[in-house]
């Protein structure tokens, strides 16, 4: 007699739902390295209450100087009180969010964590578009928070001298617009951070775009330089989270694709150099 085979065993029956399985273990491994890190969790608590605080000091001041407020510093809050009351905290704020985006990256490259996630995750992008998914849901869902706590804050502060209401023209889509430059803008740094792997190089970039490239655009020569500020990325973003354009060159939801343009291509060059360089 001839010994029976033996069988051959064929993929399991729920071999289909191991991927999605795989993946969403994969999401929570990354929210729980994010919320586990003492930096991210200050970062965040630094966003949150010096974005809301500077929002309510700032248009107090205006409010309570406005008798002696320049002229055109009036006529600017009056003609832009949403502009006004949402830059006044969120131009501070989005400094830790690109610090903590930069940092989401770079401290895993530092510390050798990214080793670590690698062996865990061979396959390279699924743990990097794991990590913005993560990280953008987080800043979408605080960013959202901190631009309408500005925004009721601001507008009850400045009521008196500057009445405005989420029924206004264009004001709930610069209100919602904020929290969604916060969110694009948090990914721009990560993608930044992890091209460059190194933490205080990669924060000096993301903040040359903001503090540097941003005004000395603005000094070149009017023929091609008013094309070039319109089109950095920060400033075109910020378009969403006007009611006044800052620029005749861009409408609100141009500018923000342009920033998302930016980012999407950043992201692209990220996983590319994720995949070919060593951890």
């Amino acid at each position: 007699m001839t010994a029976a085979s033996p069988v051959q065993a064929g993929p399991p029956a729920t071999r289909p739902g191991l991927a999605p399985l795989r993946y969403g273990r994969l999401l929570q491994s990354e929210w729980t390295k994010i919320k586990s890190v003492r930096s991210t969790v200050w970062s965040l608590i630094v966003f949150v209450v010096l974005t809301v605080g500077l929002t309510y000091l700032l248009t107090a001041l205006d409010s309570h100087l406005w008798t002696r407020l320049p002229r055109g510093r009036q006529f600017g809050i009056i003609a832009d009180p949403v502009g006004v009351i949402l830059a006044s905290g969120v131009n501070f704020g989005q400094l830790a969010i690109c610090v903590l985006g930069v940092m989401i990256m770079s401290t895993e490259y530092s510390t050798g964590v990214i080793r670590a996630s690698l062996l865990a995750v061979p396959r390279r992008l699924p743990m990097l578009a794991a990590k913005a998914v993560v990280f953008g849901a987080i800043i979408l869902v605080l960013g959202e928070l901190v631009a309408f706590l500005s925004f009721f804050i601001g507008s009850a502060v400045l009521h008196v001298h500057a009445p405005v209401s989420l029924s206004d023209p264009g004001v709930t889509r610069a209100v919602v617009g904020t929290g969604l430059y916060l969110t694009v803008l948090g990914l721009f740094a990560m993608a930044i951070g992890s091209i460059v792997r190194h933490t205080a190089g990669a924060i000096a970039i993301v903040l040359a775009f903001i503090i540097v490239l941003e005004p000395l655009s603005s000094l070149l020569p009017e023929s091609w330089g008013a094309h070039i500020h319109a089109y950095l990325p920060t400033v075109a973003g910020r378009e969403l989270t006007r009611t006044v354009p800052g620029t005749t060159l861009l409408t609100a939801w141009q500018g923000f694709g342009v920033f998302c343009l930016w980012t999407a291509v950043l992201i692209a060059i990220a996983c590319v150099l994720l995949k070919t360089r060593d951890a």
